[in-house]
């Protein structure tokens, strides 16, 4: 006759559900099953809660949405449904603004911190990743929908920052005109027409505002370029993403502009950005 099986215990448990969540990301199509349904239960105030975000997620909800957050140079940004999910390789963007920032500040012989600016902020997580690299920062964003405002408020807010809502540049204050030391732009740059071959998660979740760059995908780019010289500080610096095969002309705007362009790039994240540097006097 055969020994009883022991009771399972609450670590085998735990592990039985976990392994039921993977089976049913891994049908729904996320191929970092594992992985989210870690973060998923680590994030789960209940059991109910826990089953509520998985059938998000199986749904086609972003991850991030479900969770409430995301991972950004280390730190944890809100996302609220509806708003662009920082990317992975926008941190090269922040990384590179912040070599401009701290260059500027050896250049000069007593600066009183960097004035940031960061349009089309989304979730503010640009300007709240540089605001924490720096060690002092006046920091400015500024969005166009009323519900990544809201959102980028909670993570701005963090490290002392003021977030307005309006088009580019109209709801600054006057004042930042000729003062603004880094200006980041993560401008939206997918072509119209390839919006629709944008993964679901993005075209269905992520407000189009935030993805859609005209014809050519350059259309907020050069907006925000035409008025940046008014902006920057003498030395102060424009820095845009965008993708590898509209670097060239995105250079030309740039010194269309007046400003002094360079491109740096990483192979690593797969991110190209543009920098464009207001000459000094």
């Amino acid at each position: 006759m055969s020994a009883p099986l022991p009771a399972p215990s609450p670590s085998s448990s735990a592990s039985s559900a976990e392994s039921v969540i993977v089976t049913r990301l891994r049908a729904a199509g996320c191929v970092f099953a594992e992985d989210e349904a870690r973060l998923l239960i680590s994030t789960a105030a209940t059991p109910d809660d826990l089953a509520a975000m998985v059938d998000r997620r199986v749904g086609g909800l972003p991850l991030e949405h479900v969770l409430g957050w995301a991972e950004f140079c280390g730190l944890r940004i809100a996302v609220d449904p509806g708003v662009f999910v920082p990317r992975r390789r926008t941190e090269f963007l922040v990384r590179q603004a912040a070599a401009t920032a701290l260059a500027a500040t050896a250049a000069a012989f007593a600066w009183p911190g960097a004035v940031v600016v960061d349009l089309c902020c989304g979730s503010g997580a640009l300007g709240a990743a540089l605001a924490g690299i720096l060690d002092r920062a006046e920091l400015h964003a500024a969005d166009i929908d009323p519900a990544a405002v809201r959102c980028a408020r909670r993570n701005v807010a963090a490290v002392g920052g003021r977030v307005y809502e309006g088009d580019l540049y109209g709801p600054l204050p006057a004042a930042l005109l000729g003062r603004v030391d880094v200006l980041l732009a993560n401008v939206p740059y997918v072509p119209t027409e390839e919006v629709g071959l944008l993964p679901p998660e993005a075209r269905i979740h992520e407000a189009r505002v935030a993805l859609d760059g005209g014809a050519d995908g350059l259309d907020v780019l050069r907006r925000v370029t035409a008025e940046a010289p008014r902006w920057l500080a003498p030395g102060g610096s424009l820095l845009v993403e965008t993708s590898e095969h509209q670097a060239a002309r995105a250079v030309e705007t740039v010194a269309g502009s007046g400003l002094i362009p360079r491109v740096a790039r990483s192979d690593e994240l797969y991110a190209t950005v543009v920098v464009g540097t207001m000459p000094a006097p």
